[in-house]
């Protein structure tokens, strides 16, 4: 028997709008938490207005739902079939021959729906505007603007000379940068005085990252208005390190969807490790089959007849399930970040895992 076009709409209705609210929800908790917090981390910094502290927020909105969104399913979800059970829709749906997984199947559709929307669509749109959430942060927060900018010719650095009484700053290009010899092969160095004004060029063929400076070596150093210079060696001090290095990179949050495999290429091509951002791209790819797993969790504990009692229990029971999903997932995402596990398997797991426990529970709970 095929599930009524009329019935799969109205099942499906409800999901989505007890997905939505039960959204809602856990976005206003989320946003009211990162407003304290952030109120908190804005005590005693001047020059932090309220306005920038609700920009900050707001701004962290879309990324919030994003990341909430398959808990935001399992709650739904757990809704949506509790209302339907207690109204005794389900019971007259199911005398009337329709099976678990056809009255399922709507709500497969709106989550799968839902899934691919927010990875292709609302994806870019969050990423934009985390991207402007970490700017203002390390502005108004953090004080640790970004001092580094990748593309495909390679890396661009910038240096402030702090110690120096006549330069002012130094723009550092590389082609690429050995994270196992810390070498930076084809190096540019422009340097500038205290207001922006241009001193010198060096050119060197590879540079090694010491701590405290940048060793070049073969220098051919221009200054304006006279010959180039052949130098054998140079050394600038610096503050720069490889760690300090990886962590200017833009997160993998703040990248779209679809440029995430360029940036990742390019960073590989750089010589440093894109796990994270590979990582995260994959989990995106999951995202739609983790949110579908989480509607079959969702019935397992919902669909007790309310006659039966504990159905109080069971709700809870689902909730922490949803509290355990979530860990599993950042250990899973942690040894594939550290490169422990394999990128893909770390990032299907998750979905690949709620899906067949959820199947498997409902398969025994219904069909013994």
């Amino acid at each position: 028997m095929r599930l009524p076009w009329t019935l799969f709409q109205y099942i499906g209705r409800h999901f989505f709008l007890a997905i939505m609210l039960a959204m809602f929800g856990l976005v206003v908790v989320s946003m009211l938490i990162d407003i304290v917090e952030l109120i908190r981390r804005a005590t005693g910094k001047q020059e932090v207005p309220f306005s920038v502290i609700m920009e900050l927020a707001l701004l962290r909105v879309p990324a919030l739902a994003q990341k909430l969104m398959p808990y935001a399913v399992l709650i739904g979800s757990m809704m949506a079939l509790t209302r339907l059970t207690r109204t005794h829709e389900l019971i007259v749906a199911r005398a009337a021959g329709v099976s678990v997984w056809q009255f399922l199947a709507p709500a497969i559709a709106v989550v799968m729906t839902l899934g691919v929307f927010m990875t292709t669509v609302f994806n870019p749109f969050s990423s934009v505007l985390l991207l402007r959430f970490e700017r203002l942060e390390g502005k108004y927060l953090s004080a640790t603007p970004s001092l580094l900018s990748i593309s495909d010719s390679g890396l661009w650095l910038r240096e402030m000379d702090y110690d120096s009484d006549t330069v002012g700053e130094h723009i550092i290009y590389t082609m690429r940068i050995s994270q196992s010899t810390m070498e930076l092969a084809n190096v540019i160095v422009f340097s500038f005085d205290k207001k922006q004004k241009f001193l010198n060029r060096m050119d060197a063929t590879r540079a090694v990252l010491e701590e405290g400076n940048l060793h070049l070596f073969n220098v051919t150093r221009s200054v304006p208005g006279k010959p180039p210079q052949i130098i054998n060696d140079v050394t600038l001090p610096t503050t720069l390190t490889l760690t300090h290095i990886q962590d200017s990179f833009a997160t993998p949050e703040t990248l779209s969807f679809w440029h995430l495999p360029s940036f990742i290429t390019m960073l590989e091509n750089a010589g440093f490790s894109a796990l994270r951002h590979r990582l995260y791209w994959h989990s995106l790819l999951a995202n739609p089959f983790l949110m579908a797993g989480t509607v079959f969790v969702a019935a397992v504990f919902s669909l007790r007849l309310p006659r039966r009692g504990k159905v109080g229990l069971l709700i809870v029971s689902g909730i922490v399930s949803g509290f355990l999903l979530h860990f599993f997932t950042d250990i899973i995402f942690a040894f594939g970040s550290a490169g422990t596990v394999p990128i893909m398997l770390a990032a299907w797991t998750p979905a690949i895992v709620v899906t067949m426990i959820g199947a498997a529970l409902l398969l025994h709970l219904e069909d013994g």
